[in-house]
């Protein structure tokens, strides 16, 4: 029977040419390697040519691309007949704003009277949805004759939009296409245009993606029909909801998933921001782990050796900004830019709720710095304010984030007035306005720090990951233990993802930097005098060199592409010098060469340093694993993270995986048959002590230059200690001796 709380998962990533055929041929693999459930990427039809799956155009199809309906029943029986269970990712915030999508399509031809026209979060204020799908202006394209009406569709290029069936045929010409495509319930806009004019909700900034309204129940039960049809006839074992932030009301989906499914667990992708705790009341049994991962980092990484690091950061690239200071510079930023749209919406929502109101006149100017305020203080994804007003915890963050906002604002009283109706909204016009605001305020954190002052602030970028703070490097004992006591073993603990910007393995690597700092430097000191380095500007060089040595194998010419490629990610959504839509080679190009270089001088030289910090990173890779397999929670492996893995952010965490080299490694040399047998190890010793793991308390301490963690319970207590001249204790269960560092697992009496 298989368990409703996992001893183990392993997550695939579909597509790709990986379907259900494809994992069904794996599963006698995963059983032998100790994994109890499959924890598989969205199954729902995507959109053509997806390569990740939560571009949904249809939620209530299994996408036949992966095998359909047909296969996963196949894949899910044969899962089952080996004793494990399938977890589910799905994705209620949105689905794909795209021309495929069968209900938006229906909405184009029929407008606010089509059936599925609520099912989406569109503002239909203006008569019409806005469609940003335009490559150059409307007026431009009409005028040059680029628009036809072919078979009851509005064309261009190969884009065809389905048109109201209402009206007659129209003349060809400039003024009966413009009369026409007034009287749609659409209206074609240029691609640039769309922080200044769409009106649905996105997923962040992403407007291909548009919001589904799950807080109508109506839309919860079309949307979750497939779901709910695959859980009820044991074909699914277990949920996890994606970005639950961006929902109108976590908790009370959560509520509605539990009635519907009430012996099912749910995992939430929820970032959790420094000592915030999930919210108690929410029917769940914990979130997919980036806090369990931030914790393993900062308690692996040297604080002494950290110091040097931002010392000599600091003393070469002339920054002298704190991570603080660098995000309240790219909270507004993005709110200018990016999220430039979901501002302009807010400000309209915030200009209903005080319409009127005795307490305050504010014009959209006033509104606009109000809103900006309160947003940019947000030291967190969002608040929780539904029905039953906001928690205590919520109130004080509001209270925090004013307080802040007077010390910089000349009169705090429209801010002051908008606070006050976030935690407390009493009309129509007020819900309105707090929901919103929490959607948006996620997303800005979600944008500002992840994706652009990451890429910025890059001192020490092990500690640039998702929910991680960069200036929160490090750990002591008392927040460590905090951290231990709220963990229950229904928590997921998960060290690399398809969303962490550097694989597990490519972190300790980077972790290993504090450890060797002098080593670093000289890499990074090396580097400068590269022919090539010359027009990089010295934090480009800083970011490259940890970048090589992240993902540094025994070929330089496969690395090279894949640095490349990832510094021309990370260069844009720097969005400092050169960005996404204005790339600029003048700044780009010396970057990539320089990379180039680099990873050529690697090759050729092979230095010391570098094999230094490869060793000292092989084996702080082990103590994570170790980390995540004894803690209490249980361990999620991405795909190929059994052995050795080393990747960069999406679409590098994605490339494909060598199964065949996998099955190897049980016999395999080298670290990466080291690490994949500790892996199988620890997973046998989790099923063995299933009930020790479940009920066993746990400690940490860190001394000096030594960290201890000890569970604790039945009558038995089991240690994992790591740190320089271990001896081999009795009742020893594994021990290591590598770089400067050993590693040893042992039961105490």
């Amino acid at each position: 029977m298989i368990a409703e709380i996992p001893l183990a998962t392993y997550r695939i990533q579909l597509r790709d040419g990986v379907g259900f055929a494809e994992v069904e041929a794996r599963l006698d693999y995963l059983h032998d390697l100790g994994i109890s459930h499959l924890y598989l990427s969205p199954i729902m039809t995507a959109a053509s040519g997806s390569k990740h799956g939560y571009d949904i155009i249809d939620p209530t199809r299994i996408d036949p691309v992966l095998g359909g309906r047909e296969g996963y029943e196949r894949l899910a029986r044969a899962a089952i007949g080996k004793d494990i269970g399938i977890i589910l990712d799905i994705v209620p915030n949105h689905t794909a704003f795209s021309l495929e999508n069968p209900w938006l399509r229906d909405v184009l031809i029929k407008g606010p009277k089509s059936r599925w026209a609520n099912h989406f979060d569109i503002d239909w204020r203006g008569g019409y949805l806005v469609l940003p799908i335009l490559p150059e202006p409307f007026e431009k394209m009409l005028g040059d004759g680029r628009f036809a009406i072919e078979g009851g569709e509005w064309v261009f290029d190969d884009t065809r939009v389905p048109l109201s069936p209402a009206g007659e045929p129209v003349a060809n010409n400039t003024d009966s296409l413009r009369q026409l495509h007034e009287a749609q319930h659409w209206r074609l806009r240029h691609w640039e245009s769309e922080r200044d004019t769409i009106n649905h909700r996105r997923f962040f900034n992403v407007t291909s993606l548009i919001g589904m309204r799950v807080e109508d129940r109506k839309v919860f039960e079309d949307t979750h029909r497939l779901i709910f049809d695959l859980v009820r006839q044991g074909l699914v074992h277990g949920l996890r909801v994606d970005h639950v932030d961006g929902l109108a009301d976590p908790k009370g989906y959560l509520a509605w998933l539990a009635e519907a499914l009430p012996d099912t667990p749910v995992w939430v992708e929820k970032i959790l921001v420094g000592q915030e705790e999930l919210p108690r009341d929410w029917n769940t049994v914990g979130t997919t782990g980036y806090e369990a991962a931030r914790l393993i980092a900062r308690l692996l990484t040297s604080s002494p050796g950290l110091a040097r690091v931002d010392a000599e950061w600091r003393r070469q690239t002339g920054i002298a900004d704190s991570f603080e200071q660098a995000l309240g510079k790219a909270k507004r930023e993005v709110l200018e830019n990016e999220l430039a749209a979901e501002l302009n919406q807010l400000v309209a929502l915030a200009h209903e709720a005080t319409r009127r109101s005795p307490r305050s006149e504010p014009g959209p100017e006033s509104l606009r710095e109000a809103i900006l305020a309160l947003l940019e203080g947000m030291a967190r994804y969002r608040t929780y304010v539904d029905a039953d007003g906001a928690s205590q915890s919520d109130r004080e963050l509001i209270a925090e984030v004013v307080r802040g906002a007077r010390a910089r604002l000349r009169s705090t009283r429209v801010t002051e007035h908008l606070a006050d109706i976030l935690t407390g909204p009493a009309i129509d016009a007020e819900r309105a306005l707090a929901t919103r605001f929490q959607q948006v305020s996620g997303a800005l954190l979600a944008k500002a720090q992840e994706d652009t002052v990451g890429f910025r602030w890059t001192r020490y970028i092990a500690a640039n990951e998702v929910g991680a703070v960069p200036e929160e490097a490090v750990i002591g004992d008392a927040e460590a233990n905090w951290f231990l006591a709220l963990r229950r073993p229904s928590d997921m603990t998960l060290t690399s993802s398809h969303d962490t910007k550097r694989s597990e393995d490519a972190r300790m690597r980077l972790v290993a930097i504090s450890h060797h700092p002098d080593a670093f430097a000289t890499l990074v000191a090396d580097a400068g005098e590269l022919p090539d380095a010359a027009g990089v500007e010295p934090k480009w060089r800083w970011y490259v060199v940890q970048s090589a040595l992240a993902i540094w194998g025994d070929a330089g010419d496969a690395v090279s592409p894949r640095l490349v490629e990832h510094l021309r990610k990370a260069m844009r959504e720097a969005k400092e010098t050169t960005f996404w839509t204005r790339p600029v080679d003048a700044v780009e190009g010396p970057a990539f060469r320089f990379a180039q270089a680099l990873c050529a001088r690697w090759a050729e030289t092979s230095p010391g340093e570098l094999a230094t910090l490869i060793a000292c990173g092989e084996t702080l890779s082990l103590m994570q694993l170790a980390l995540k397999c004894l803690m209490p929670g249980f361990p999620d492996f991405y795909r190929g993270a059994e052995g050795s893995f080393y990747a960069l952010t999406d679409p590098d965490n994605r490339l494909p995986v060598d199964w065949t080299a996998l099955s190897d490694l049980a016999s395999g040399e080298g670290f990466a048959g080291e690490k994949f047998r500790l892996t199988r190890r620890l997973l046998a010793l989790r099923r063995e002590e299933r009930a020790f793991f479940d009920q066993a308390g746990a400690e940490l301490s860190i001394a000096g230059n030594q960290l201890t963690l000890s569970r604790a319970g039945i009558g038995r207590r089991l240690t994992l200690r790591f740190g320089p001249s271990l001896p081999t204790p009795p009742g020893a269960l594994w021990k290591t001796e590598r770089a400067d560092n050993g590693i040893a697992i042992f039961w105490e009496s």
